[in-house]
C-alpha cells in the first residue's frame, strides 16, 4: 500500500487506453515530444537507465501514491506500469533473439488488467522504485545485447503487428518517457 493512501479499496477504475500507439514509431508524439527518429538501436539501454533514474526521482515526491486527479493513476501507479512493461519488453526482445531471425510470437498483455490484478494503487513508492531500477538493470543489459543484423529481426504481437528488434526498442524508449511526461517528471 502506498504510505499515502490508508484505504485498501480500490479507486475510481481508469480508463482503459484502447489507442494503437505503434504510429509513435512513425511520427513524433505531440503529447510527450517523443521523435522516434532520434532513437538509433544502441541508446536504448541508455534512455531505459535515464528513464529509471527519473522515476526514481518523481516516487520520492510527497504526493506520488495519491491519485491527484480522479481516473488518472498516481506516480506510483504509472511505476509499476512502466516496472512491467520493462519486464514485458525486454521478454519480447528475448523471444526475438531467441528466434534467431525466423521471427516470434508475443503472447498478449493487457496492461489494464495487470494493473487491476497486481493492484498498483496499492504499491509502496520506495518499493516500486527498488522494481523500477531493478528491471531497468536488467533491461538495460539486454538491449545493449544485440548486433547489427538482430536488430532486423521480427516478432509478432497477437493483434497481428510485428516489430523489428529496433522498431520495439522504440517502441519501449517512447513508452518511458510518455510515462514520464504523465507524471511531470
Amino acid at each position: 500500500m502506498t504510505e499515502q493512501q490508508a484505504d485498501e479499496t480500490a479507486p475510481e477504475p481508469v480508463a482503459p487506453d484502447t489507442k494503437d500507439w505503434t504510429w509513435v514509431l512513425e511520427r513524433p508524439c505531440p503529447e510527450c515530444g517523443f521523435d522516434p527518429a532520434s532513437v538509433v538501436p544502441t541508446s536504448v539501454p541508455r534512455i531505459i537507465v535515464e528513464a529509471s533514474d527519473r522515476f526514481g526521482l518523481a516516487l520520492e515526491e510527497a504526493d506520488a501514491g495519491v491519485r491527484t486527479t480522479p481516473g488518472v493513476w498516481s506516480t506510483v501507479e504509472y511505476g509499476q506500469h512502466v516496472a512491467d512493461v520493462l519486464e514485458v519488453m525486454t521478454d519480447r526482445l528475448g523471444l526475438i533473439l531467441d528466434a534467431e531471425g525466423a521471427g516470434a510470437s508475443f503472447a498478449d498483455w493487457d496492461q489494464d488488467a495487470a494493473a487491476v490484478e497486481k493492484e498498483y494503487w496499492k504499491a509502496n513508492t520506495h518499493v516500486t522504485a527498488i522494481l523500477i531500477k531493478e528491471r531497468a538493470a536488467a533491461a538495460a543489459e539486454a538491449w545493449g545485447e544485440p548486433t547489427a543484423e538482430q536488430w532486423e529481426w521480427s516478432g509478432r504481437r497477437g493483434d497481428g503487428v510485428t516489430f523489428t528488434a529496433a522498431a520495439l526498442g522504440r517502441y519501449l524508449v517512447h513508452d518511458l518517457l510518455h510515462h514520464l511526461h504523465d507524471v511531470d517528471a
